[in-house]
């Protein structure tokens, strides 16, 4: 079964950044559309970037100009990129896809979540 496999996760100053990859388990899967959601203790998970199979991108208004999500073909591959962390930044990240394309076929009733990634920003 096709997983999706989250990187990039760690402990960072207030003001520095981070990259979050997210890939899927085969390298015959290709992901058209992703979305990255995060999670605070406490806190119920909210949607953080996504993009469309089109490239079109799209943010939580908090976050819009410090978050960027990105996608290299090649490499079947899902970035989010943030800077200038803060503490409240502070989640378990999860990517997620309902949009692949195995073996040549596109799937779109399909729900597929990462493990989740820890980001912890702290001083």
């Amino acid at each position: 079964q096709v997983q999706l496999v989250e990187s990039g996760g760690g402990s960072v100053q207030p003001g520095g950044s981070l990259r979050l990859s997210c890939t899927a388990s085969e390298s015959i899967v290709s992901i058209n559309a992703m979305d990255w959601y995060r999670q605070a203790p406490g806190k119920q998970r909210e949607l953080v970037a996504a993009i469309t199979s089109a490239g079109t991108t799209n943010y939580a208004d908090s976050l819009k100009g410090r978050f960027a999500i990105s996608r290299d073909n090649a490499k079947s591959t899902v970035y989010l990129q943030m800077n200038n962390l803060k503490p409240e930044d502070t989640a378990v990240y999860y990517c997620n896809s309902r949009d692949i394309t195995r073996w040549g076929i596109r799937t779109r009733n399909i729900d597929l979540w990462g493990q989740g990634t820890q980001v912890t920003v702290s001083s």
